[in-house]
C-alpha cells in the first residue's frame, strides 16, 4: 500500500511492526542455558551485530539454527511473549544506529528479513532486544533436525 504524504509517496511493504505490542518470538539456545535462562531470566549478549541485547527472532526456523556449531541434539528453541517498545530498524550494513540504537531512546533493532545485510546470509529476520525483563519465556521446544523428524512423522508399521 503506497499513500502520498508531504509531497512523498510512501509505501508500507508489510514487513514492519505494526504496533508496539507483544510478538511472539524464538530464541535458540543450548539445554544447559534453558534452565538458566527459566531459573534467572535473560541475561544480555555482549557481542552481536546489533550490539547489547537479547537475541530473538519472530521466525521460528532462525532460532532452530542457534546456536551456532553445536550438535543439533543439544539446542533447544525457546518460546517467548516479548514487548517489543520502541522499534529501530536497521536494514543496510554499517546503519549508522547498528550498534547505539538503545541509547537513542530505542528498545529493541530489528533486522527485516531480506534486506541484504552481510552479516545476516540466511534472510531471515532478526531482533535484539535491550531490556531482558521485556522478554516471557512461555514454552519450550526441543529442536529436532528435518532428517530426525520425517521418521518419527511417518506412518507406523505394525507387526502381527
Amino acid at each position: 500500500m503506497s499513500v502520498q504524504f508531504s509531497g512523498w509517496e510512501v509505501v508500507d511493504d508489510g514487513a514492519c511492526f505494526p504496533d508496539r505490542g507483544v510478538y511472539t518470538m524464538y530464541h535458540g539456545t543450548t539445554v544447559a542455558n534453558a534452565r538458566l535462562i527459566i531459573a534467572n531470566g535473560f541475561q544480555q549478549s555482549t557481542k552481536g551485530m546489533l550490539g547489547n541485547g537479547v537475541y530473538v527472532s519472530r521466525d521460528r526456523k532462525k532460532a532452530e539454527r542457534y546456536p551456532l556449531n553445536i550438535n543439533a541434539a543439544d539446542r533447544v528453541v525457546l518460546k517467548l511473549h516479548v514487548r517489543v517498545g520502541r522499534v529501530k530498524r536497521i536494514d543496510k550494513d554499517n546503519h549508522p544506529m547498528q550498534y547505539t540504537w538503545s541509547t537513542q531512546g530505542y528498545d529493541t533493532a530489528w533486522v527485516p528479513p531480506n534486506c541484504g545485510m552481510k552479516a545476516v546470509p540466511s534472510g531471515l529476520e532478526e531482533d535484539c532486544v535491550f531490556d531482558p525483563s521485556r522478554i516471557t519465556v512461555v514454552d519450550i521446544n526441543i529442536y529436532i533436525p528435518p532428517a530426525c523428524r520425517e521418521p518419527l512423522l511417518a506412518p507406523a508399521v505394525l507387526v502381527a
